[in-house]
């Protein structure tokens, strides 16, 4: 069996405890769902559905897409169904013999109107849309990697690595000046190893604009690593999944208060690593940096990391929040990020990727505080 069949079959063991015919998951411009990638391999808009006999029906919008790259029992091209979900649920269910008046589950994050439409128009079915379900199932299964997602985890981080080498090697050389010219070599550097680009959009924010935690524009034409504090903040995308690593770029004469946040940033980071093992409260990491930096009356205005997979941001969530449950469990990937900024004197992160294993913790990137 491989991994794919694998993960599928413990949706469909989910389904059947909870009496469910058939899932539907989609994705689609305006509702993006990584789910399919993971339970198909196919990287393309499509819909995906799952039924209680253990089928597994693609119906992509490009079926020469979804024949190299898909692993179902079957494919059906969008376009026979006019392109439209509901007539593609109807028409699925039917096909496969899915008997009148089970229940069809579809996305959780559907909006109320056209839930209704689905209830309308699918009248042989009960059409439910929930939290808790099915869907909400996957999400809480992406959070612990599979061997097969830590394979090309350790894939992606190697190639990260490297570039980050590559980038300090560049910019100590002056090769590098302007913040256009440290994204585009990122950019250039991923696709050069089979990388499908970034993970999201490089955000690269010299002196003068290293106040901002997500600067804005992402990047410009200005002066990238001169005299003070320069965020780096980029990921690299490989067979699907994100890399998120942070550095700064520090360049003298410094500041006292630029020596002070990037000494705080240092020892927060440093101690959530240390306090990072499996079954920790997320809660319990990000609050102990949140004291850390208040004990100097500093405030990190952003969490201390998240997971990443399929998405650049997903479970589990590490923020210092009273609605925050999550646990964090070997085969959970995930960034640890602190950080400070100060619209006078600029800002600091450091990130990097956590593998948490069954042994202890597994840093996987090499991002750094580099001084020039």
């Amino acid at each position: 069996m491989n991994y794919l069949e694998s993960r599928r079959d413990r949706i469909y063991d989910r389904m059947a405890q909870e009496g469910i015919a058939m899932v539907m998951f989609e994705d689609a411009e305006g509702r993006r769902d990584p789910a399919i990638r993971w339970l198909t391999g196919q990287p393309g808009d499509a819909l995906l559905f799952l039924t209680a006999v253990r089928q597994a029906v693609l119906v992509p919008w490009d079926i020469n897409m979804a024949t190299v790259y898909a692993d179902t029992d079957l494919c059906i091209p969008y376009a026979e169904f006019g392109h439209q979900s509901i007539q593609a649920l109807r028409g699925t269910a039917e096909f496969l013999k899915v008997p009148y008046g089970s229940r069809i589950e579809i996305p959780m994050d559907t909006s109320y109107r056209t839930f209704l439409q689905f209830v309308e128009e699918v009248t042989d079915f009960d059409v439910l849309c929930r939290g808790g379900g099915v869907h909400e199932a996957v999400r809480e299964l992406r959070a612990i990697k599979d061997e097969e997602e830590i394979r090309i985890y350790r894939q992606a981080s190697e190639i990260t690595n490297e570039i980050i080498d590559l980038l300090e090697d560049s910019i100590r050389s002056e090769i590098l000046r302007t913040e256009t010219d440290v994204a585009l070599f990122i950019e250039a550097a991923a696709r050069a190893r089979e990388c499908e680009g970034t993970g999201f959009e490089t955000l690269a924010a010299g002196p003068e604009r290293s106040f901002g935690i997500h600067a804005f524009p992402p990047y410009t034409s200005a002066a990238f690593a001169g005299p003070g504090l320069s965020i780096l903040d980029f990921g690299l995308k490989f067979r699907g999944y994100t890399t998120d690593v942070t550095l700064t770029v520090v360049r003298p004469p410094l500041t006292r208060q630029q020596e002070r946040l990037l000494s705080l940033t240092e020892r927060a980071y440093k101690l959530a690593l240390s306090m990072v093992t499996d079954g920790v409260e997320a809660r319990e990491v990000a609050a102990a940096t949140d004291a850390l930096f208040g004990k100097s009356r500093k405030a990190m205005p952003h969490a201390l990391g998240h997971g990443i997979g399929l998405e650049a941001h997903e479970a589990p969530f590490l923020r210092n929040r009273s609605d925050n449950a999550s646990r964090l469990q070997a085969g959970m990937v995930f960034t640890l990020e602190p950080g400070l900024y100060d619209p006078a004197h600029g800002g600091c992160r450091l990130e990097n990727d956590i593998l948490l294993t069954g042994s202890g913790v597994e840093v996987l990137t090499r991002a750094r505080i580099i001084r020039l």
